[in-house]
Order: C-alpha cells, then sequence, then structure tokens
C-alpha cells in the first residue's frame, strides 16, 4: 500500500451517480419503481453496450426526471442472492422529511410490503426488497449540525423509526404519483467478507474517510458525509466473493467534477492491485469481493 493511497482523499464535491441493478424481468421491476417508489422511466433499451455482460438484455433506467438513478438490466436466469458478498441496500435520498413522509404515503396507498423503519439520529429511513429482493432504503437527512461526533457509534442509532410522527406531516394528503424531482442516491450498503480488507480498496483506494466504525462494519464518506458506503460481516466473516449469475449489484457509480480528480483515483485503486477497465469518462474496479464501481467525470 503506497503513502500517497492511504493519504488522498475524494473531494467533497463527489456525487453518486445511477445504481446498476440486474433484474429477473425488467417489465416487472419497472413497475415496482413506478408504482411504490415513485420514479420515472426516463428510457428502455434492448442493449447497454457500456454495461459489461449486458449484450442484448433488455434494459431500463429510471429517475426522477432528471439524472437517472437506477439502470436496471434483465437476466431472466439469474438466481437470488446467497451467503457472498454483495448488494445489502441502496439508499434513495429525499430532499426533506415531508418528502420521505409522501415517500411513506406512497407505499401505503400501493400496499407495498416493507421489511424495517429506523431512525439513525442522522438520518430517517424506511426499507424494503424490490421484487427480486435488492435491498432499498428510503431515506431523508437530519440537518448536519444535529448528526453529533459520528465516531462515535452510538451517535448513529438505529432506534425505531417514529412513523405516526412522520405521517402527521402528510395528514389529509393524496398519495402523489411520483418521487420528488430532488431524489438523488444517497449511499450504497454493500456486505463483504472482511472490513479490513474492504477499506484497503474502499478508504486507500478509492479514497473513501472512515466516518464510524463498529465491530462488523465501517461508514465510509468524503467531505464529512455520515456515509458514502456502507460495509458489513452480517453475512458472516470470510464471506466469498458475489458471484456470477446473481440478482444484486452491477455497479454502482462516483461521480466527478475533473477528469484530473477520476485519474488520481485510477493511480490509487491500481496501487492497491485491483484491475481497472476503461468505461465512458472513466474507469471500473472491483473491490476484493467483486463489489464494483464505476468513477467518472
Amino acid at each position: 500500500m503506497t503513502t500517497a493511497a492511504s493519504s488522498a482523499t475524494l473531494p467533497a464535491t463527489l456525487r453518486l451517480g445511477p445504481v446498476h441493478l440486474t433484474v429477473t424481468d425488467v417489465d416487472r421491476s419497472v413497475q415496482f419503481y413506478e408504482r411504490s417508489i415513485g420514479l420515472r422511466t426516463h428510457r428502455r433499451d434492448n442493449a447497454r453496450s457500456a454495461d459489461v455482460g449486458a449484450g442484448g438484455a433488455r434494459s431500463a433506467a429510471l429517475g426522477a426526471g432528471g439524472e437517472d438513478l437506477l439502470v436496471l438490466v434483465e437476466q431472466p436466469d439469474a438466481r437470488p442472492a446467497g451467503r457472498h458478498a454483495g448488494l445489502y441496500h441502496f439508499a434513495l435520498l429525499h430532499p426533506s422529511r415531508l418528502e420521505l413522509a409522501r415517500a411513506a404515503r406512497r407505499l401505503i396507498a400501493t400496499r407495498t410490503p416493507v421489511s424495517g423503519a429506523s431512525d439513525h439520529k442522522i438520518s430517517e429511513a424506511i426499507y424494503l426488497p424490490d421484487p427480486d429482493g435488492n435491498g432499498v432504503e428510503l431515506a431523508a437527512d437530519r440537518p448536519r449540525e444535529r448528526w453529533g461526533d459520528l465516531s462515535d457509534p452510538t451517535a448513529v442509532g438505529p432506534d425505531p423509526l417514529d412513523m405516526p410522527g412522520l405521517m402527521v406531516l402528510v395528514e389529509g394528503e393524496e398519495a402523489r404519483a411520483e418521487a420528488s424531482p430532488d431524489l438523488k442516491v444517497g449511499h450504497l450498503h454493500l456486505h463483504v467478507g472482511d472490513i479490513d480488507r474492504a477499506l484497503a480498496f474502499w478508504r486507500d483506494g478509492v479514497g473513501f474517510e472512515v466516518m464510524t466504525r463498529f465491530p462488523s462494519a465501517a461508514f465510509i464518506a468524503a467531505g464529512g458525509y455520515h456515509h458514502h458506503l456502507g460495509l458489513n460481516t452480517w453475512r458472516g466473516e470470510g464471506v466469498p466473493p458475489q458471484p456470477d449469475g446473481v440478482v444484486g449489484l452491477r455497479h454502482w457509480t462516483i461521480l466527478l467534477d475533473d477528469p484530473a480528480e477520476v485519474a488520481a483515483v485510477r493511480e490509487r485503486v491500481e496501487a492497491t492491485g485491483a484491475e481497472v477497465e476503461e468505461v465512458p469518462g472513466g474507469f471500473r474496479s472491483r473491490d476484493p469481493y467483486r463489489n464494483a464501481v464505476a468513477v467518472i467525470s
């Protein structure tokens, strides 16, 4: 590990781009993300040459009317995720608590099952699976001045979400079909087999900083954010890398302002021994557990 890799960090201006997922039925998934989450289909394609392995697969790009937030690629024979590394969930970040309440109202109106709801003190979140079991978090941040000391694990909860207090914000409102146009990708959370080994890629290579550390999880970010990426060993220490042929994460996207910043990240990632591949505007690489990220400008 080089000194440069261990000291350089990502710029605070970082944004997260679209999350690319493998699904088994793109029509079914589009219906879920439109009806239950409030996304809009930006385009449908029969091939995405930039998405390695897509070939002639059907695909769809969705968002809230601006940039793409989600790209779905169909693989009908993909297996459900098992006891291996891969996606835990991706978070769609709402611009306010009110918009999160509207998202919850939409879930109620569409009778969409949820798997949990938490108050993390830094944010409030509702969790649910998509039709293939890919984890989705609908979140809204609390003001940064209320986050407290992120290095203290007790500062990030979780506590039960005050659902009645949330829903009072939309009392009397009809469910809205579409999510706020200011919706964005807030973070990714990944299963890995070893936290330190994963950090050697995501911290020392990519350049995230550790914000909060637990025995079995780490939350890392750029620019003092609470986390752009979560890493956990909750499927078990030493679980194997994500195999081919399963539903889940194809890759997620880090957007940087300057091609020189992309080049600097690439140099650090290569210094960790990870392989990189060219993609338009930047590169793509995988951590030791085959969780893939594209870094582009």
